[in-house]
């Protein structure tokens, strides 16, 4: 009776045992380095104009998966985060609609990102499209509007 007991306990805790290396194997899996000049590939979520405040964040997600020597490390559908870095709505600081990647979302946790800084190059809003509340002149950004960013540092996810 003692003999069968504790093999049925070492068999439990084999078994705990394998669990959590498989737990930890799947937890892993997405690890990896994403190097310097890799491109980003993006398509928003959040609209984004030359009125919009810098600082001011926005949400996209990663259009096509990212991979490292054959390994998928950014499926697509990857929540990241972006800020404005200039526009016009500040009048001491005027400038072109300037916008760069700051964060990726992976489950829940962000990690942090250093793009290149871009100037989304739609074209100005006309008088008829500010009656629908853009002044005239103003870069929009519409959701699911593709755009490139280039790593500037590694990220390690």
């Amino acid at each position: 009776m003692l003999i069968i007991q504790t093999n049925m306990i070492r068999n439990k805790v084999t078994t705990i045992i394998a669990v959590t290396f498989a737990c930890f194997t799947a937890s892993t899996l997405n690890a990896g380095t994403i190097p310097a000049g890799t491109t980003l590939k993006v398509s928003t979520v959040s609209l984004i104009s030359s009125q919009t405040v810098p600082g001011r964040s926005f949400e996209a997600k990663i259009a096509q998966d990212v991979s490292v020597k054959g390994n998928v490390l950014l499926k697509a559908g990857t929540k990241v985060f972006g800020k404005v870095t200039a526009s016009r709505a500040n009048p001491r600081k005027s400038g072109p609609l300037t916008v760069e990647l700051a964060s990726i979302d992976l489950s829940g946790r962000r990690i942090p990102v250093k793009t290149n800084s871009l100037q989304p190059g739609g074209p100005p809003q006309t008088a008829r499209q500010a009656q629908y509340g853009h002044t005239a002149g103003t870069t929009v950004v519409n959701p699911k509007t593709t755009l490139q960013f280039q790593l500037v540092q590694a990220v390690t996810l």
